[in-house]
């Protein structure tokens, strides 16, 4: 995952561009569409399956921590990012709904990656990953409705359905899986083999999807090229403000340096694999949602490992 994380704006890149290309050959545009959302159930279920989320107690341990985190996540973030699509994105309701879905949900993968490379608190990180995924399932087709719902007409059961279909399901059926695979060979080769393995596997099928997605949906890009640039501030503001955000708040709690780390990195780093499948499942007729959650990581990653790099700068200093 190191590898994959330290190439992953590159690599995305490449999935586009090839998928573009592939795009152009009438059987493959005509029949990728069906191949994005098992790629992205296999994903999310190769993802759930490394989460143990019997050990959401943990988080608590250190309770300054976690509810600090979930203050920043998924009460101050949602208002920021409404502010930032109101002023920026009002004119572009479904690249709004994408921005929006994007912000509010926080990483439960790479994030990891970035704490180490900043010499952050990773276990505590780690600690907080089942409980912000959980928030994040039951809080998303809430935000979505709230925040997006006037800026696009939005179905409430086919919302359900979808979140239902692409994310409660892989999760339960992760859920399962993993205990019987614990019953029978136990944690300790689980961690080792069966989960170190999900984790190399994961990216691969989101890179699969991003590639069937730009193959059914290459022209929208082609015809919306400006898309990047109209995301590029919203987008940047968020990063600078929760990174200045983080550092005054860990600053007044009285946190140590790898502590405030964890915590900048925890409220910055976003889940877009989640947020695209409820897109992709919800919204399949507006396909500029789903692609500026395929854009949002290819300006948030090189944020990420500047973020870190700065860090570990300042904390040097």
């Amino acid at each position: 995952m190191q590898i994959t994380n330290k190439f992953q704006t590159i690599i995305i890149l490449i999935m586009v561009i090839l998928g573009i290309l592939l795009g152009q050959v009438n059987f493959i545009h005509n029949y990728s569409n069906y191949l994005i959302m098992p790629a992205l159930n296999i994903m999310l279920f190769l993802v759930f399956i490394q989460i143990p989320l019997r050990n959401i107690v943990d988080s608590f341990k250190n309770i300054k921590f976690t509810l600090t985190s979930i203050c920043i996540n998924f009460i101050w973030t949602p208002l920021l990012v409404y502010i930032l699509g109101r002023f920026f994105l009002n004119t572009y309701p479904e690249l709004f709904l994408g921005f929006l879905m994007l912000m509010v949900t926080p990483c439960t993968d790479w994030y990891i990656i970035f704490t180490e490379n900043a010499k952050g608190n990773v276990a505590l990180s780690t600690s907080i990953l089942p409980l912000n995924l959980i928030l994040q399932l039951l809080l998303l087709p809430i935000y979505i409705f709230l925040l997006g719902g006037s800026s696009i007409s939005i179905d409430a059961l086919e919302l359900g359905k979808s979140v239902v279909y692409s994310l409660i399901i892989p999760l339960f059926a992760a859920i399962v899986v993993r205990k019987i695979i614990i019953q029978k060979v136990g944690e300790f080769i689980f961690t080792e083999k069966v989960a170190s393995k999900a984790c190399d596997y994961q990216g691969y099928f989101l890179n699969i999807a991003i590639m069937m997605m730009f193959s059914s949906q290459g022209k929208v890009l082609l015809e919306n090229k400006h898309v990047l640039l109209i995301l590029l501030l919203p987008i940047l503001l968020f990063f600078i403000i929760n990174f200045i955000l983080g550092k005054v708040v860990g600053k007044l709690i009285g946190f140590n340096y790898s502590d405030g780390a964890s915590l900048i990195l925890t409220t910055l780093a976003r889940n877009s694999p989640i947020a695209l499948a409820i897109a992709i499942a919800a919204f399949p007729s507006k396909p500029l949602i789903s692609l500026a959650l395929i854009i949002g990581p290819l300006i948030e990653l090189p944020i990420l490992f500047l973020v870190s790099k700065i860090l570990v700068s300042s904390r040097s200093k």
